[in-house]
């Protein structure tokens, strides 16, 4: 063996070895009921012609690779936005397992939540005393201030009642009966991690402001002229929301961010284990119901928060995950239009240095082709700053996106004169992407690290913007949100797009009089 305690070597060199082709070869041979090769080449090819492309878009009840993940994923990252606050997901540990790693893997920081630990005999008799151990559990050894409590499949199916398994928890002594547990029930099985978002804010909110549970008094609103601030799921949390608490100060803005957790997914390394660290805190959660309006960053994350909160009688104000100038321009002039501060020539100023840079760039992106997905929001926002950059979104496709969310991409392409050849596809997935990108190519793809297949696959280049990005590290520790955060954006895809041009530009006396020391 070439492996050795003497003399490791890592899997980039280790599998290329002797031994392991050999058994690569053989697993293959014996287990993969493998086909003539020739023919697995014709089927190949044939999957990237239009007639597949038909037959691709004409299924209804497959999906293939979707472009979403599912919704505890999405009330997990809500709960640690709150003071000291511990996600408790009922259900089975390997679902827990699987919502840790994937936001482990993407911010490269611990992510801390527990589970009721259902196993068969829950899914037959119910998880109640499983709800009941696990709160007592969750409570004495990890110390938080308050347990956010969501759900997976199996106690949905089932018809686990988490209201009442609170109240019974409560009874049998698990947790004070005065204690935070704000719940949602989150199936898996509709929806995506988007919808798992809002059901959770919804949750908490209700909790503190309506008394949920009956372990926090109702609260009567007494309005001031504070502004809450809903990010939604957001992959670029850390950069994103240090971005916006910059623009809220710039302008003098009192604010209250919901769901607050840059920090715990940014702890420095100084010695100090941080399981909690950050966070909107309790009073503030609760306070929030005394301010003067809520703005969400992105509508489809809040899509029953938002009525929740208007119906306690503030004014609401939704966007789509604002990318550049256009984006951020709307978002600045709602925020000087509810509070009547004045614009900051701070900020007239970063507005300026990103039209500038637009300006410099844009004869490199002007009529370029981009296929982009993702969540509904995030293909939104960045439909619309590349039109804004002349550029053309021809494929824009969310998984997890509806019928409304279609229309207003469609509205996005008819305001330009870029979105002409443009198509939008709710409800499709990454193999829905690969037939558009054989037969309908583009210059880019624009989508999160699992797009990196399709790049192999078809060709297209990938630029990483989205969730999850596992293949590249700290991405998410820059705004895509501001002025700034358009800049961030505008040099991510130029990089990508100065990174093809050498590549095809690099075969020396052949090809290398356009490998440029300029661009």
């Amino acid at each position: 063996m070439t492996q050795s305690a003497e003399h490791v070597l890592d899997h980039f060199e280790l599998f290329r070895g002797p031994e392991y082709q050999q058994m690569l070869a053989n697993k293959k041979k014996m287990f993969e009921n493998p086909r003539d090769p020739a023919e697995v080449e014709r089927i190949r090819e044939w999957a990237k012609t239009p007639e597949y492309r038909e037959k691709n878009f004409a299924r209804e009840a497959l999906t293939v690779n979707p472009a979403k993940a599912c919704q505890p994923l999405g009330a997990v990252f809500v709960a640690v936005g709150f003071e000291k606050t511990l996600p408790f997901v009922h259900g089975s540990q390997g679902c827990v397992a699987y919502y840790r790693s994937h936001l482990s893997r993407h911010f490269k920081e611990p992510s801390s939540c527990v589970s009721s630990s259902m196993t068969e005999d829950a899914a037959v008799f119910g998880g109640l005393n499983n709800m009941i151990d696990g709160l007592a559990n969750a409570y004495n050894m990890y110390k938080p201030k308050m347990i956010a409590v969501s759900t997976t499949c199996m106690a949905e199916v089932i018809g686990d009642d988490l209201n009442a398994f609170i109240k019974t928890s409560k009874e049998k002594g698990s947790v004070p009966a005065e204690y935070d547990v704000p719940f949602a029930h989150t199936p898996a099985f509709v929806g995506s991690h988007v919808t798992g978002y809002d059901n959770a804010m919804k949750g908490i909110l209700e909790h503190f402001w309506d008394g949920k549970a009956g372990t926090a008094p109702k609260l009567e609103r007494v309005p001031n002229e504070k502004i809450n601030f809903i990010g939604g799921f957001d992959g670029y949390t850390v950069g994103n929301i240090r971005e916006v608490k910059h623009i809220f100060e710039a302008m003098g803005i009192e604010y209250t961010i919901l769901g607050d957790n840059s920090n715990v997914f940014d702890t420095p390394t100084d010695g100090e284990f941080r399981m909690y660290d950050g966070g909107t805190t309790l009073e503030e959660a609760a306070n929030a119901v005394h301010a003067k309006a809520t703005i969400s960053m992105q509508e489809y994350c809040t899509e029953k928060t938002l009525p929740l909160i208007k119906n306690h009688g503030q004014e609401v104000v939704a966007f789509n995950h604002p990318v550049g100038v256009t984006g951020t321009d709307a978002f600045v002039m709602a925020l000087s239009r509810i509070t009547g501060k004045e614009i900051p020539e701070e900020l007239a100023l970063e507005r300026g240095r990103l039209v500038d840079a637009i300006a410099d760039s844009s004869a490199h992106i002007h009529g370029k082709k981009f296929a982009i997905y993702g969540d509904p929001d995030l293909c939104l926002g960045l439909a619309s700053f590349l039109l804004e950059l002349g550029a053309e979104p021809t494929h824009v496709l969310a998984t997890n996106g509806n019928k409304h969310w279609a229309e207003k991409v469609q509205a996005v392409f008819d305001s330009s004169p870029f979105g002409k050849n443009c198509h939008v596809y709710p409800g499709k997935d990454l193999w829905h992407m690969r037939s558009l990108l054989f037969t309908e190519p583009v210059d880019f793809l624009i989508g999160n690290t699992y797009g990196k297949y399709l790049e192999r696959d078809t060709g297209t280049p990938l630029i990483r913007i989205g969730f999850p990005i596992f293949d590249r590290h700290h991405k998410h520790r820059y705004p895509v949100w501001g002025y700034q955060g358009g800049l961030n954006v505008l040099v991510t895809i130029l990089d990508k797009i100065f990174d093809e041009i050498d590549r095809n530009t690099n075969v020396p006396a052949k090809s290398d009089y356009s490998f440029d020391i300029i661009r």
